[in-house]
C-alpha cells in the first residue's frame, strides 16, 4: 500500500523527532492558562492577553527568520529552536520551584516558543523537501499529519491526569524536554547537507522579508488556498475559547466530558490522513483540495446549537468528527501542494510567511470574537464564527487551473548519506 512506502531510515528518524515532539506539546496543551489562573490568580482579560499576544509578538519576532534561515542549512536550525524551546519552557518550573514565576515571564515565554515555532516549521518544511523524492512528499506528510491528531487524542486527557496528579507545571516539564529529545533525534539523522547559496545579493536585504508574500500572492491558485486557509484556521480558533465559556460554563459540562468531546473526534484526523493519498491518486489533488476545504467549512455552524446533557455531547463529537476527518485530509494535501509549487530556494521564506500571517489572524480574529462575546454571549459568537466559514469556499481556487508542477524537482539538493557534523 502507499501508505505503508519505505521513505528511509532518515525520513524515519525525522518522523520519530516530529512524534516525541508532538506527544510533548499535546501532554502540555492548556499549560500556561492553567498555570496563569491556578498559580498567579490571573483573571480571563490577562490569560486572553496571553494567548493572543504569545501568537502575535511571536509572529512579529518570526518575521526576519525566514530570510535569515532560507541560505542556511536547515537541520542545525531545527536543533537550534527545538534546544531555544527547551530552555524557554525549562526556566517556567525552575522559577516555579523558587517562588519567581511571575505573568511576565509566562508572557515572554509564549512568545519565544511561538517564534521558534515558526521558524521551526519554515526550517522542517525545506529540510523534508530536500530529503524526499517529491512523489513521496504526500505520504510523509499524510505521516506527520496522522501523527498530530493520534497525539491530540492522547496527549490532553493523559497531560491533565499528571497536573492532577503532580502539580501544574509537570506537563511543561514534559513539553520541555520532547523538545530537548527531538533536538537529539534530528542531530542523529546523519547525512550531508549542502549549504544554500543565493542566486542575488550576497547579504540580507529588506526586500527578503516579504519574498515569501510575494510568492504566494504571486500564484493565483496558491494565494485563494493561502486566504481561506488563513481564515478558516482564525475563525476556527477564534471560536475554541468560546466554545469551553459555553460548555464548561453556561452549559455545565463537566471537565472530563469537555476533554471526551475534542479527544475522541481526532480519530477522524487520524483516518483522513491516511486516505490522503489514496484520494488524491484516485481523484487528483485539486479535487481533493476543493472537497475537503469545501466540506471543512459546514460543521463548525451546527456548534451554536449544542444543548445540555447527552444530547450535547453526542452533537458536539459528531461535529468534531466532521471537520477533524476533512482537516486531516485537507491538511497534508496542501502541505505538499505548497512544497511542489514552491521553488527551493523560497520554501523557508513561503512556509514563514504562511505561519505568520496564520498566527496574527489568529490572534486578532480571537481578540476580535472575545469582544463580540461580551457583547452578545459566546453562543451568539459561535455561531456567527459557524455562518462566516459557510462562505470561505468560495476562496478556494475553483476555476484557476492548478499550476504545473515545474517546482517539484527543479532544483531541489538531495541530502547525501554521509555523516553530518551539523555545520552552517
Amino acid at each position: 500500500m502507499a501508505g505503508r512506502r519505505a521513505l528511509g531510515r532518515r525520513f524515519g528518524r525525522l518522523w520519530g523527532a516530529y512524534a516525541v515532539s508532538a506527544y510533548g506539546t499535546s501532554l502540555g496543551f492548556g499549560a500556561f492558562p492553567l498555570i496563569a489562573v491556578l498559580v498567579l490568580d490571573s483573571g480571563p482579560a490577562q490569560v486572553a492577553a496571553l494567548a493572543a499576544a504569545g501568537r502575535a509578538v511571536g509572529a512579529v519576532l518570526a518575521l526576519p527568520l525566514g530570510p535569515w534561515v532560507e541560505f542556511r542549512r536547515k537541520r542545525p536550525v531545527m536543533v537550534a529552536m527545538d534546544l531555544i524551546r527547551f530552555a524557554a519552557l525549562m526556566s517556567v518550573p525552575a522559577a516555579f520551584a523558587f517562588g519567581w514565576l511571575g505573568f511576565a515571564q509566562l508572557l515572554v515565554v509564549s512568545v519565544v516558543v511561538a517564534a521558534a515555532n515558526i521558524a521551526f516549521t519554515a526550517a522542517s518544511g525545506a529540510y523534508l523537501k530536500a530529503l524526499v523524492p517529491p512523489e513521496d512528499l504526500l505520504v510523509a506528510n499524510s505521516r506527520f499529519e496522522s501523527t498530530t491528531w493520534t497525539a491530540t487524542m492522547v496527549g490532553p486527557p493523559l497531560g491533565g491526569a499528571a497536573i492532577a496528579a503532580l502539580g501544574p507545571v509537570t506537563t511543561v516539564v514534559a513539553d520541555a524536554v520532547s523538545y530537548l529529545l527531538s533536538a537529539l533525534g534530528i542531530r542523529a539523522i546523519g547525512g550531508t547537507e549542502p549549504r544554500p547559496s543565493r542566486t542575488d545579493a550576497p547579504r540580507l536585504r529588506a526586500r527578503d522579508l516579504l519574498e515569501g508574500w510575494r510568492h504566494i500572492l504571486g500564484r493565483p491558485a496558491l494565494r485563494r488556498l493561502f486566504l481561506n486557509a488563513v481564515v478558516v484556521n482564525g475563525l476556527i480558533m477564534a471560536s475554541e475559547p468560546l466554545l469551553a465559556v459555553l460548555l464548561l460554563g453556561d452549559l455545565g459540562f463537566a471537565p472530563w466530558q469537555y476533554g471526551l468531546v475534542f479527544a475522541a473526534p481526532c480519530i477522524g484526523g487520524l483516518v483522513g490522513s491516511r486516505l490522503a493519498h489514496r484520494l488524491v491518486e484516485r481523484f487528483g489533488q485539486r479535487k481533493v483540495l476543493l472537497t475537503a476545504g469545501t466540506l471543512r467549512a459546514c460543521w463548525p455552524v451546527g456548534l451554536a446549537f449544542v444543548q445540555p446533557g447527552v444530547p450535547g455531547i453526542v452533537l458536539v463529537i459528531a461535529v468534531q468528527l466532521g471537520l477533524v476527518t476533512c482537516c486531516g485530509l485537507f491538511n497534508p494535501v496542501l502541505a505538499t501542494y505548497r512544497l511542489h509549487h514552491t521553488a527551493p530556494d523560497r520554501v523557508v521564506r513561503t512556509l514563514s510567511a504562511w505561519s505568520i500571517s496564520s498566527s496574527a489572524t489568529i490572534a486578532a480574529l480571537t481578540a476580535a470574537w472575545g469582544l463580540l462575546a461580551a457583547v452578545t454571549g459566546p453562543r451568539t459568537a459561535i455561531a456567527v464564527a459557524g455562518v462566516l466559514l459557510l462562505a470561505t469556499p468560495l476562496l478556494l481556487p475553483h476555476r484557476e487551473k492548478a499550476p504545473q508542477n515545474e517546482l517539484a524537482g527543479a532544483g531541489v539538493p538531495r541530502l547525501s548519506a554521509d555523516s553530518d557534523r551539523g555545520g552552517r
